[in-house]
C-alpha cells in the first residue's frame, strides 16, 4: 500500500529532475544542512535514526563525496550545525542536538571540515539557517559568504529534505528574488543527496501528540515543494574538467 501511494503521488506531483556537472566555470558553493549526529547517527539522540536507515547513510556519503570534491578544487563550502540551547526548547520538536553535545557535532566523516580552510560552519538554533545565520550585530553570515565568494549558484545537500533543508532553500530563493544575494542565480537541491526521517503512521498512532512522517513521501514531497518554489533538483552530480576554450 505504501509503494502504492507513493507511486499515485509521484504521478500526480511530479519532481522532474536534471543532471548537473560541477566544472568550476561557474563560481558555485556547496551548502550542507545539519549533517550532525543528532539526525544522521544512529541512537545518537531522540531525532536521530533508531537503526540504520539507507536513505540517511546514502545522503551522508553523497555529502561527504561532494564536500571533499568542493575542498579539493578550493571551491567554497558552507555548513549548517544544528544547535540549541538546553533551556530553549524547539516546539514541537523534542529536545535534540544541545550545544556542546556530541548530538550537535558533525557525523565523524565530516569532522574534517573543522579544519578545512575552504569551509565556513555556522551553529544554528532554528529550523531555517538562513535566519539562523543572523549575527546579533544584523549581519548575515551566509550572506556575507556568497557575497565574499562571488557565488552565483548553491547546492544544497543535508536533512531533512521536508523541514530545515526546505525552510532554508525557501528563504534563500526570497532573498535572491528581492536582490538580497546578488550575485546569486540559482538554487539546486540534490535530491539523493538529502533525506529526512521515518515516523509511519502505524508508529505514530502509538505515541503521544506524535504526526506520521513516511519517510519517501515526505522527502518527495519536500523537492515537490523546494522545485516549485523555484529551486532547480537534480538526480546526479559529478565533477567535470573545464572546457577548452
Amino acid at each position: 500500500m505504501a509503494s502504492l501511494t507513493l507511486n499515485l503521488l509521484k504521478d500526480e506531483l511530479p519532481v522532474e529532475q536534471e543532471s548537473l556537472v560541477l566544472s568550476g566555470e561557474v563560481k558555485t558553493g556547496l551548502v550542507l544542512v545539519d549533517l550532525v549526529n543528532g539526525f544522521c547517527t544512529v541512537g545518537a539522540g531522540n531525532m536521530a535514526p533508531r537503526q540504520p536507515d539507507k536513505q540517511i547513510s546514502g545522503m551522508v556519503d553523497e555529502s561527504v563525496r561532494l564536500a571533499r570534491g568542493f575542498c579539493e578544487n578550493k571551491w567554497p563550502v558552507f555548513a549548517f550545525l544544528d544547535s540549541h540551547h538546553p533551556d530553549i526548547p524547539e516546539p514541537p520538536y523534542p529536545r535534540h542536538c544541545i550545544a556542546g553535545t556530541d548530538e550537535a557535532k558533525l557525523v565523524p566523516a565530516l569532522e574534517w571540515l573543522e579544519n578545512e580552510p575552504f569551509a565556513t560552519l555556522k551553529c544554528k538554533d532554528c529550523i531555517d539557517g538562513f535566519v539562523g545565520s543572523i549575527e546579533k550585530d544584523g549581519s548575515n553570515l551566509f550572506v556575507d559568504w556568497v557575497k565574499n565568494n562571488q557565488i552565483k549558484k548553491i547546492l544544497v545537500v543535508g536533512i531533512c529534505t521536508d523541514i530545515c533543508v526546505l525552510d532554508f532553500v525557501c528563504t534563500t530563493l526570497s532573498a535572491r528574488n528581492r536582490g538580497f544575494l546578488a550575485p546569486l542565480e540559482d538554487v539546486i537541491v540534490y535530491s539523493h543527496g538529502c533525506a529526512t526521517f521515518d515516523l509511519p503512521v502505524h508508529i505514530a498512532k502509538t505515541l503521544k501528540d506524535a504526526i506520521a512522517h513516511p519517510q519517501e513521501l515526505t522527502h518527495h514531497v519536500g523537492l515537490y515543494i523546494a522545485k516549485g518554489r523555484g529551486a532547480k533538483v537534480v538526480s546526479e552530480v559529478t565533477f567535470g574538467a573545464p572546457k577548452e576554450p
